[in-house]
């Protein structure tokens, strides 16, 4: 059909009309909405990738919920997206994360998990103005560098080294006291911070030996120790390192109770362990820990998580979720997710997680922190008790 110039024109600009105000109706959708980029980083490759991956589905549960709760920041519906990185536990690789999470615009940050690759990467984050909240890295140096925006949700290695010490003497009534550490900045922090406990507590270090984070050999050292007849045995590192470590020390004959930080304080320990893994036999700490009414929340997450993944709780998933929660309350608080305008929220913050009340001291450190010690029976953790 031919239409005529005039009737042409009529559709044409009726067309354009219509574009027009799809155009603007599209705009002020988006106006009403926002996005709020968060940001996280775990090793979800290489030997401790099972920590990692816990570590970010706790992430990916808070953003769920946060999302399906329609909470708004000012006047805005926002919409929160998750950008995940892998550092593979390695600082370099944790420093090129960090900064491709800077170059995406994110709004903040949760992680890393080791603390190792979280103090590097806070220098970057800290340049940017873009708050951090790791939900595991112990080491002190992390929030003593002066950072205005380093946070984190569990205690440090003071604490927990220093509790693990007094503990090895005090109850487990320690004699002499081996030690071994993995050089990294966490495994070499809480050994260091152990030492120092029990030094205090009137126990004796009978040596002091060191591997790496990516050995599997240890007789060479683990031979030394024996020599020295040690009743207990603490290694600062991971779990990846510390089940082979007990295998070899079973295959020696060392009967030397093993001790550990949260890096070995994880539902995998058993399994890398395996026929080594005696009942009572190994006593570690979590950084981090709730009792009384406060179990009943975490005990919901626990299930909940492993309904939605199919696993397990390892150890950190929990305070990565509560670490996104945080932040988020912090953004909704201040009216906006500006980094420079909710870091003050945040700072002031006092929040009820599953893993406890938040709230953060003067240098991003959690007040108030707790300890949760373990031992393992028939092959599962159980807990011995939450300390503060």
């Amino acid at each position: 059909m031919k239409f005529s110039g005039s009737r042409s024109l009529t559709v044409v600009a009726v067309a354009a009309a219509a574009v027009v105000l799809a155009a603007c109706g599209k705009k002020e959708v988006v106006s009403n909405e926002m996005v709020v980029k968060i940001g996280h980083v775990g090793p979800v490759s290489g030997a401790i990738a099972h920590l990692g991956k816990d570590n970010e589905n706790g992430a990916r549960m808070a953003i769920e919920e946060l999302n399906a709760a329609g909470l708004k920041i000012g006047d805005k519906t926002v919409k929160f997206e998750l950008l995940t990185e892998d550092d593979a536990a390695d600082p370099k690789q944790g420093t090129a994360a960090a900064q491709k999470l800077v170059d995406a615009k994110v709004n903040g940050v949760i992680g890393h998990l080791n603390s190792g690759t979280t103090i590097p990467a806070s220098q970057i984050y800290n340049t940017a103005g873009i708050p951090q909240i790791s939900p595991s890295a112990t080491n002190p140096k992390y929030t003593r560098q002066g950072y205005a925006g380093a946070f984190r949700v569990v205690a440090d290695d003071v604490h927990l080294g220093g509790t693990l010490g007094k503990y090895a003497v005090e109850t487990l009534k320690g004699k002499s006291i081996a030690v071994i550490d993995d050089r990294t900045a966490y495994g070499q922090g809480v050994a260091e911070e152990f030492k120092k406990a029990v030094t205090a507590a009137g126990g004796a270090i009978v040596g002091h030996e060191f591997t790496t984070d990516k050995a599997s050999d240890f007789n060479a050292i683990l031979t030394t120790l024996k020599a020295k007849k040690p009743d207990i045995v603490f290694f600062g590192g991971m779990d990846a390192v510390a089940g082979p470590m007990l295998r070899q020390m079973k295959s020696l004959g060392i009967q030397a109770k093993f001790m550990g930080g949260d890096g070995i304080c994880t539902s995998e320990l058993a399994k890398l362990a395996g026929d080594a893994m005696r009942d009572e036999g190994v006593v570690c700490a979590e950084a981090g820990g709730v009792e009384g009414e406060q179990k009943v929340g975490m005990d919901k997450f626990r299930t909940d998580f492993k309904a939605k993944f199919n696993a397990d709780v390892q150890v950190y998933a929990p305070y990565v979720y509560d670490a996104v929660k945080v932040m988020a309350t912090a953004m909704v608080n201040a009216g906006s997710a500006d980094p420079a305008k909710y870091l003050p929220a945040l700072k002031s913050i006092t929040y009820k997680g599953v893993t406890g009340d938040i709230a953060f001291d003067e240098k991003g450190d959690i007040k108030n922190g707790a300890l949760t010690l373990y031992t393992y029976k028939g092959g599962q953790r159980s807990q011995i008790a939450v300390v503060r």
